[in-house]
């Protein structure tokens, strides 16, 4: 093995959180899923091996405005959103993926404190992995302990990683895949795992058009499509399902008096689907959907209800016109 090879073993750790094995989780999710009325997927199976890839490839989208829209931010304000953390802080991110954007603010870091230690959460093993290896390689002063797991199993896991101040990070708008209330429920408990000096900086989109809205969420080439449709795919690999996925179209509809885009995946025809690996078989109309996610999106006043909901007090706002808002957050008094 080379030096190189050697040096990144030695700064990379991978953890991971106590948890069912990802087929039976599945497993539930589908059953109880498919058997509610409306039927219904959750979001959080996205991102297998597959979804994920397909998710960075619906970032470098022309309609997907939010990651150009974020960076640019960041790009802009890096430096000045570390230096509202404490020198030596740990930098934690939430829905890590490529971590991509997250290197404008491992650069500021490292250009302030000289070292950096980031301990990255996400769902997919794969993902972690491969973006930790990539990070390590082209940051020699970088130290990463990943952590494989959703995101409150994966806090939970890193508390005792991060004993000193820490700047958390939930960017690319992750929060908009939660109901209002269960947002602020969820800021809450993260806010219990926050000591005085941490920091979180959560990006947030922003209400817009619904033309802009809509494309962003359906667009051309069909990768948001292929996004959606992967739920199925998944369901065919892992669970012996026998979806055929032309038989279903991806609709994404803008519902503005609620301020969220819905997803779906529509039945092209009534048909009969087996799941061999729940003994399960489900009926279709012609037409009927299943819903597989909300993307709230946040006015000004909402941004501000939200934190003061979970304890949180605003420090400072970048935003992208009113596009795309990055928000810095400290505990409340």
């Amino acid at each position: 093995m080379s030096l190189l090879h050697d040096s990144v073993a030695d700064r990379l750790r991978i953890l991971a959180a106590p948890r069912a094995a990802p087929e039976e989780d599945l497993a539930r999710d589908v059953a109880a899923g498919l058997a509610a009325s409306p039927r219904r997927l959750s979001c959080r199976f996205f991102y297998d091996a597959e979804g994920s890839q397909l998710f960075e490839a619906i970032c470098d989208l022309p309609e997907y405005y939010l990651t150009r829209a974020e960076r640019r931010i960041l790009e802009r304000h890096a430096d000045e959103m570390a230096a509202h953390t404490p020198g030596g802080a740990a930098l934690v991110e939430l829905g890590s993926g490529s971590a991509a954007k997250t290197r404008l603010l491992i650069e500021a870091l490292l250009r302030r404190d000289g070292n950096v230690h980031y301990l990255p959460v996400d769902i997919s093993e794969s993902m972690l992995r491969l973006s930790s290896e990539a990070l390590l390689r082209d940051y020699p002063r970088l130290r990463v302990t990943g952590v494989a797991a959703e995101y409150e199993a994966g806090l939970a896991l890193l508390e005792r990683e991060t004993p000193g101040p820490k700047l958390l990070l939930w960017l690319g708008s992750n929060v908009g895949n939660f109901h209002r209330d269960e947002a602020a429920a969820f800021l809450a408990r993260v806010r219990e795992r926050t000591g005085r000096e941490d920091r979180l900086l959560m990006g947030i989109d922003r209400r817009k058009s619904r033309s802009v809205l809509e494309a962003a969420y359906d667009d051309a080439q069909g990768v948001t499509a292929c996004f959606n449709k992967n739920l199925l795919a998944r369901i065919n690999r892992e669970l012996a399902g026998d979806f055929d996925l032309d038989s279903f179209r991806h609709r994404a509809v803008y519902r503005e008096e609620e301020g969220r885009i819905e997803m779906y995946l529509v039945s092209r025809t009534a048909q009969r689907v087996r799941i061999e690996g729940l003994g399960l078989e489900v009926q279709f109309a012609d037409g009927e959907a299943i819903h597989t996610e909300n993307s709230y999106k946040y006015s000004a006043a909402e941004i501000e209800a939200l934190a003061a909901a979970a304890c949180f007090s605003i420090e400072a706002r970048w935003d992208e016109a009113d596009v795309f808002s990055d928000v810095l957050l400290r505990p409340s008094a």
